[in-house]
C-alpha cells in the first residue's frame, strides 16, 4: 500500500493510494520534482493527491534545513473544524435556514475584540474575518449517518441525534499577502532555516495559521447565531503549513500542503458537497505517512474541465440540492459547477485506502444537511 517510489534524488517518494484509486499522473510527476529540490528527505502524496500550482495538493514533504513557503502555498493555515450544535438533528429547519443564511459581508460585531479573545493579533484582514472564501471552503451542517466506533464517539461528546457542524476555510488575504511577500523576493526558491527571511516567514505563518483558525470560530459562531444556536468545537486542524517535526528520525520541515494532521487526535476527511464526510481516528506509529493524512476527496478534474463537463450534465439548480436532499446555497454559477460532486474523487475509496494502509480507523460518517458556500460570488 504505502510502496516507495523511484525519485531522482536521495528524497524518498511514497504514493499511499491503492490501484483502484484516481492517481493523476501528473500530480506523481509534480511529487517527484519537489522530491528533487535541495534538502527534501520525504515526499508523500495521499489518496486524495492531485496536481496543484507547481506542486501537488494532498501531499506531505520533509525537508532537511531548508523550508519552502511555496509547498505551504497562499492559503496558510486553511483548515477544518467540527462543531457539536445544540441542536437536535430532527428540528432542522431546512428551508428557513437557507433562506436567511449569509455569512458573505463582513461581520457587524468587534472584529479585533474578538482575535484578542482568541489570542490572536489584528492582520489588517478583519474585514474578511468570519467569511467562508471561494474556492472548496465551505460552512456545513450535518446529521451522523453511521457510528463505527461508539466508545470513540462518546469520548467526543458527540451524541447521534445532533446536528453537527463542519468548517472549511482559512487565513482569507492574510495567507496570499504573506506568500507574495516571499514570491517578490525569492519566486518559489526555499529559505535556509537559519536566515532572517526563515524566521521572518515563519512568524507570519504562525500568525496566518492562528488566524485562519480564529475564522473558522468567527464562522461557525455566525452558522449558529443564523439557525438560532449554540454549540463547542470538538476539533480543529490545520491543512496547509509548515511545521519543525522529527519525520524518520531527522528533525524536519514537515510541509502540508491539502493534508490532515495525523498526530493531533481525530480529523474529519470529507467528500464532496454531495457526499459523506468520515470521521476518523488516526493509528499506527505514522512515519510511513509524514504524520499525515489525506484531507478531503481531492479533486478529479480540474475547474475549468468540470465547468465544461457539468454544465452539459447539469442545471445550475439541480446542483443546489443532493443525494441526501441536503441544501447547497451556492449563488455563484461557475463555482457551483466547478464544485460539482462528480468534480471529486468517491471518498469511500480514499478512506478506504486510509484504513488499508493502517493509518486510520472510521469513527463515524456524517452526511450533509446544509452546505453554505456563497451568496454572492465570493471567489479566492
Amino acid at each position: 500500500m504505502t510502496s516507495p517510489t523511484p525519485a531522482p534524488s536521495s528524497a524518498r517518494v511514497r504514493i499511499v493510494a491503492s490501484s483502484q484509486s484516481w492517481v493523476e499522473g501528473e500530480a506523481v510527476r509534480q511529487l517527484e520534482a519537489v522530491a528533487r529540490l535541495p534538502g527534501m528527505r520525504l515526499a508523500v502524496g495521499l489518496p486524495d493527491i492531485h496536481p496543484g500550482k507547481g506542486a501537488p495538493v494532498g501531499a506531505a514533504l520533509a525537508s532537511e534545513g531548508f523550508l519552502y513557503p511555496f509547498l505551504v502555498g497562499n492559503d496558510i493555515g486553511c483548515g477544518m473544524g467540527l462543531w457539536d450544535v445544540e441542536l437536535a438533528a430532527r428540528k432542522a429547519k431546512l428551508e428557513r435556514w437557507a433562506a436567511k443564511l449569509n455569512l458573505d459581508g463582513p461581520w457587524e460585531g468587534n472584529a479585533e475584540a474578538f482575535l484578542a479573545d482568541q489570542g490572536v493579533e489584528p492582520a489588517g484582514f478583519e474585514l474578511a474575518l468570519g467569511t467562508v472564501g471561494g474556492g472548496n471552503h465551505f460552512a456545513e451542517l450535518q446529521r451522523v449517518d453511521s457510528v463505527h466506533d461508539a466508545e470513540v464517539f462518546a469520548s467526543l461528546g458527540l451524541r447521534e441525534d445532533r446536528v453537527l457542524m463542519l468548517i472549511h476555510s482559512g487565513s482569507r488575504g492574510l495567507g496570499e499577502a504573506t506568500l507574495r511577500t516571499h514570491v517578490d523576493k525569492h519566486g518559489a526558491g526555499g529559505l535556509p532555516e537559519d536566515s532572517d527571511d526563515a524566521r521572518r516567514y515563519l512568524k507570519r505563518h504562525d500568525h496566518a495559521v492562528a488566524w485562519g483558525r480564529a475564522n473558522r470560530a468567527l464562522i461557525a459562531q455566525r452558522m449558529m447565531d443564523g439557525i438560532g444556536s449554540t454549540g463547542r468545537r470538538v476539533l480543529d486542524v490545520c491543512h496547509n503549513s509548515v511545521i519543525s517535526r522529527e519525520v524518520d528520525g531527522c528533525t524536519c520541515w514537515l510541509h502540508r500542503k491539502g493534508a490532515a494532521p495525523s498526530d493531533q487526535g481525530p480529523v474529519v476527511i470529507p467528500g464532496s458537497r454531495g457526499a459523506l464526510s468520515y470521521l476518523v481516528l488516526p493509528v499506527g506509529e505514522g512515519s510511513a505517512s509524514a504524520h499525515s493524512l489525506a484531507h478531503g476527496a481531492g479533486r478529479k478534474w480540474n475547474r475549468t474541465h468540470a465547468r465544461e463537463r457539468m454544465r452539459e450534465r447539469f442545471t445550475a439548480e439541480s446542483l443546489t440540492r443532493t443525494s441526501f436532499k441536503s441544501h447547497v446555497i451556492c449563488e455563484d454559477r461557475d463555482l457551483l459547477f466547478e464544485e460539482a460532486p462528480p468534480a471529486y474523487k468517491p471518498i469511500d475509496r480514499v478512506v478506504t485506502d486510509l484504513v488499508e494502509a493502517g493509518l486510520v480507523r472510521v469513527v463515524a460518517t456524517l452526511a450533509p444537511v446544509l452546505t453554505y458556500k456563497t451568496r454572492g460570488g465570493a471567489r479566492d
